[in-house]
């Protein structure tokens, strides 16, 4: 959502961004997407993130929850002057790490201007970094390496199914009016291996992810004040993502949800097929903000139950990006069984997202 103005994780860069005299292309519902070119990076566009979350295990069987979330933005200032030092491009960078052992969120973040093989965004491909945080596709999947505070990620994704195109075919809905949209592709199931170092260990991974890429012009929809997002990998190789805009009321201005069975067909949910609905909240300790971190989510004639891996996934970015969110993984449900297990992301609780 990630995800994020338009879904990702966020998702919420665009407070970086200036308003600018620069003209940016516009979200255009016949442009197909195209691969590789897409898997990169879109420089004319105003933002931009590939998102990456999933459930890991460690050797003993101990679950937990990660995030990498690697934004780009074009602030659309300074940009005759031709100075390397032109910020014409900016990154940002969010990682966490949710282990139920430590009780919250281990997370770090960094933010740097493009340039001098610093920080980078390439085109073609997914190719981005900052300093030693990176995201790259090679040809057996996805790598990234994080070396953050106090963790570190060391994992890899090897896709397991094609490109998921979200929206209509790849083009997404986010809002009452047709240039309220992004370009968004998914690719669930990703299998994970690697290594993770976090609280004085060191230990081998594997488990299952998800990755998002969006890339867009146009800022939030002025009538939202956060979003509620999902992506979950569902047990029988299903995947699903639902999402909603939220108004001032805490009703959907807009939603939306793409369905792939475990056949490859895929259906597409209008704005009055997708419901969220709180069934549980928890208090932010620190922020004193009230989440609903258990959610039941309907989609069409499907519906779930999310629930926490552990409620404290908050994700204070003040210091970089200015908001506070929850993004937190969660197991999925039906029926009282579990069917999957994915990631939910909450913003603009705390207050209305002014991006």
């Amino acid at each position: 959502m990630r995800r994020r103005a338009f879904l990702a994780s966020p998702l919420l860069l665009l407070a970086a961004s200036a308003r600018g005299a620069a003209e940016y292309p516009e979200v255009s519902a016949g442009r197909a997407l195209q691969f590789p070119q897409d898997y990169g990076s879109h420089p004319a566009f105003r933002n931009e993130w590939w998102y990456i979350t999933g459930w890991i295990h460690g050797p003993g069987g101990d679950a937990f929850g990660f995030q990498v979330t690697f934004f780009r933005t074009r602030p659309g200032v300074a940009e005759d002057n031709p100075s390397r030092f032109a910020p014409r491009q900016f990154l940002f960078a969010h990682a966490a790490l949710a282990d139920p052992r430590h009780g919250r969120l281990r997370h770090d973040e960094r933010a740097a201007r493009s340039g001098f093989e610093l920080a980078a965004a390439l085109e073609g491909t997914t190719a981005v970094w900052i300093g030693d945080w990176s995201l790259k596709l090679g040809d057996g999947g996805y790598k990234a390496q994080i070396a953050a505070r106090d963790f570190r990620l060391d994992l890899q994704f090897a896709p397991t199914q094609p490109v998921l195109l979200e929206g209509e075919n790849g083009f997404s809905r986010k809002g009452p009016l047709i240039k309220q949209a992004s370009y968004y592709y998914s690719q669930p199931q990703l299998a994970v291996t690697g290594n993770v170092a976090a609280g004085g260990g060191d230990f081998a991974v594997t488990g299952i992810a998800w990755l998002d890429h969006e890339w867009s012009s146009e800022y939030m929809a002025p009538e939202a004040t956060g979003w509620d997002w999902t992506g979950i990998n569902l047990a029988d190789g299903g995947a699903l993502m639902a999402f909603r805009m939220r108004d001032r009321s805490g009703g959907a201005l807009w939603a939306a949800g793409n369905y792939r069975a475990r056949d490859g067909s895929v259906r597409s949910f209008a704005p009055k097929e997708i419901q969220f609905a709180p069934q549980r909240k928890w208090r932010s300790p620190r922020t004193r903000v009230d989440y609903p971190v258990a959610m039941a989510v309907r989609a069409g004639d499907g519906e779930y139950v999310l629930e926490p891996l552990m409620d404290d996934q908050e994700l204070d970015a003040r210091s970089g990006i200015g908001t506070v969110y929850w993004e937190g993984a969660v197991r999925a449900s039906r029926a009282g069984r579990e069917v999957g297990r994915g990631y939910l992301e909450l913003t603009g609780y705390g207050k209305a997202l002014k991006l």
